[in-house]
């Protein structure tokens, strides 16, 4: 069982992915924006095995937030998988060079999404992320 930081400014896809990883067995908390993501994690101890990020937000967008976990040594571990609308090729491109370990795009099929993040656990976990 991992934890899960949820990161979407839709209500309603917090919702979907939470109660996705709750049916597969993981632990979920939620945070509506990047920055809100990063006032999180800087204060939940021990942080969560992965983060699902939006990458279209207020405040702060999720590729300024990856950047920004990336660049904390305290999360060097942490999954990250890009859940978002944006797939073009600049937007994966631009992702994968701020540091997230999968891409998914919205409409997503939920065990698939699931299987990713785990996937993604996993690898952090091994030191192959």
């Amino acid at each position: 069982m991992a934890t899960v930081l949820v990161v979407d400014d839709t209500p309603s896809i917090r919702f979907l992915i939470r109660t996705n990883l709750e049916l597969a067995g993981h632990d979920v908390v939620e945070a509506f924006d990047g920055l809100d993501s990063l006032e999180m994690l800087a204060v939940t101890d021990p942080p969560p095995d992965a983060v699902t990020m939006d990458m279209m937000m207020p405040r702060m967008d999720g590729l300024a937030a990856v950047q920004h976990i990336r660049a904390d040594p305290r999360w060097e571990r942490l999954a990250i998988v890009m859940v978002t609308t944006q797939g073009q090729h600049y937007d994966v491109t631009a992702a994968d060079r701020a540091g997230v370990d999968a891409y998914v795009t919205k409409p997503f099929e939920p065990d698939a999404l699931i299987s990713t993040i785990e996937r993604v656990i996993a690898d952090r976990q091994a030191g192959r992320g």
